[in-house]
């Protein structure tokens, strides 16, 4: 039985790669930071499962992983930990450098104290953010990079770090670059998630109108399910080397939002242009549609959601993984991820919706 560690384990990608390790027969533990508030809700269903352990640790303490990589002994490292989200790194780029960057240093330095760096096997989370102001289209393991925020600076020095001790110590230790992924545990900050559950809640009378940034950001987005398994083969990989994660297929953030409102009952016109652009009702494909009707705004643009410095054009190749790990990055359509999404926060709302009628009709404040 091989023994994985991932940090990070209790995020979108940690959860679904404890899921797929353990169905692979493997021993997983995972690192947790103390909290008062409980954030585990995407790994509770795990919680008390054979061969799943949790630990406390923090990516900002050396030691804390240096002890935990000498107890757990593994034999593969995931390290999915970080601050990813690139309009808060701008807010906390400092934290975002201690975590993203040097957390990379801090689990190699506890990899090679415990004398594990011929043993065992690492994995850094690297980003399509790596890009940045884009220097072709599209972007492959050579294209070179130019990172356009303080969350895709600190990943870049992860990158290198990665390299560095792969090179100098003779580790195995490999980047995936991701390119964006996201499903029905994506955070609720992030567009995607945004999108699809506002989509639900104007669907539901239960907000007005959503507000976005740039509308013509290009993404490539996947399945954050499909994603892991290609982490997983980038450590079976004969030799240690650095993989795009991507599906080779690009769309605007309108595209999404489109998608979104069409699987919540709801199809959209757009209207203007840049700040002045708006998501207006076309037409209600659903009876069950409430609080809303034909020519009403729900999508406005916000200034307040552009970034000090954008990445407009992100699309990825994913050839190197096809030929090499033989990974299908396909497995999951753009469109089944929109509507995988939809259909999730659509039950997340009607549940909502229920509660607070049920608090209402007794009284209760909630």
């Amino acid at each position: 039985m091989k023994t994985a560690l991932i940090t990070g384990v209790t995020g979108q990608d940690g959860s679904y790669l404890a899921e797929f390790l353990l169905d692979k027969g493997y021993d997983v533990h995972g690192i947790i930071r103390r909290s008062s508030v409980d954030y585990r809700e995407r790994i509770a269903h795990l919680e008390g499962t054979p061969h799943f352990h949790l630990h406390y640790a923090d990516m900002g303490d050396s030691m804390s992983l240096v002890k935990l990589v000498g107890k757990v002994q593994p034999d593969e490292i995931y390290n999915l930990a970080a601050q990813s989200h690139v309009q808060v790194s701008f807010d906390a780029p400092e934290f975002t450098a201690d975590v993203d960057a040097v957390g990379v240093l801090r689990v190699l330095e506890a990899v090679r104290t415990n004398h594990l760096e011929k043993t065992c096997r690492i994995y850094q989370a690297s980003t399509s953010e790596l890009y940045g102001k884009v220097e072709e289209v599209p972007q492959s393991e050579t294209t070179p990079f130019h990172p356009y925020s303080p969350y895709a600076v600190a990943k870049l020095y992860g990158y290198w770090i990665i390299k560095e001790y792969r090179e100098a110590y003779d580790m195995f230790c490999c980047s995936g670059i991701l390119f964006n992924h996201e499903s029905e545990r994506r955070g609720e900050t992030f567009v995607t998630r945004k999108i699809t559950l506002a989509a639900a809640r104007i669907a539901h009378g239960m907000q007005k109108c959503l507000y976005l940034g740039n509308l013509d950001s290009l993404r490539d987005w996947g399945y954050a399910k499909d994603y892991v398994e290609c982490m997983w083969l980038i450590l079976q990989h004969e030799t240690p080397e650095d993989f795009v994660i991507a599906t080779g297929v690009q769309h605007t953030v309108r595209e999404f939002a489109t998608l979104a409102f069409h699987h919540a009952g709801i199809e959209l016109r757009w209207e203007g242009k840049g700040v002045d652009e708006k998501g207006i009702v076309e037409k209600i494909l659903s009876d069950k549609i409430q609080g809303i009707k034909e020519g009403d705004v729900v999508v406005q643009v916000s200034p307040d959601f552009y970034r000090p410095t954008d990445v407009v054009n992100l699309l990825g190749d994913p050839g190197k993984a096809k030929r090499e790990l033989g990974w299908n990055p396909q497995t999951t359509s753009f469109e089944q991820l929109v509507e995988l999404m939809v259909r999730h926060d659509m039950q997340k709302v009607t549940r909502e919706h229920f509660n607070a009628a049920e608090y209402l009709e007794k009284g209760i404040v909630k």
